[in-house]
């Protein structure tokens, strides 16, 4: 059973991280999340579930500005061709449905099976704005505590150049 919000926010508490959490409408993309009023400081994430044809699977985190080039990318990471991962796989690794794509998310991947790729534009940034493992909502997390956040899980983030060389 995957990690429910009030799970992970507990989870934040437990390791001494603080956020401040926005409910909003639904959104599905960056562009719907464009038009919704969250007052949150910081940076927006854009998050991609990748599978390279090898079968390993990414989770990419960008700045919502950041055009990926995933044909860079696999190259860089040493990867087969990406696609994106079917929704069925999405829930079975990392616990959420499309729409719903977040660094938080790693929580629910046990078995380490996702390789985590932050943009490094992004990391430019102080704070980062994710879904809370739903998408509505939208969570403030410094930088920092995000990367502390996901070495708990486990797993080690990269941080990379996401766009065309």
């Amino acid at each position: 059973m995957p990690i429910s919000r009030a799970q992970l926010f507990s989870t934040l508490t437990e390791l001494g991280i603080q956020t401040e959490t926005v409910d909003h409408q639904a959104v599905f993309s960056v562009a719907e999340s464009d038009k919704v009023e969250i007052p949150l400081p910081g940076a927006h994430t854009k998050n991609l579930f990748l599978k390279d044809d090898k079968g390993a699977l990414f989770l990419v985190i960008a700045n919502s500005e950041t055009r990926v080039d995933l044909k860079a990318l696999s190259k860089r990471l040493g990867a087969g061709r990406f696609s994106f991962g079917k929704p069925e796989l999405l829930m079975e690794t990392l616990g959420i449905t499309p729409g719903s794509v977040t660094a938080f998310a790693v929580i629910n991947d046990v078995e380490e099976r996702v390789k985590i790729v932050f943009d490094d534009a992004l990391m430019a940034a102080d704070t980062l704005n994710c879904h809370p493992l739903e998408n509505t909502a939208t969570t403030n997390i410094a930088r920092d505590d995000l990367l502390r956040f996901i070495r708990s899980t486990g797993h080690e983030p990269r941080v990379m150049v996401l766009t065309a060389a």
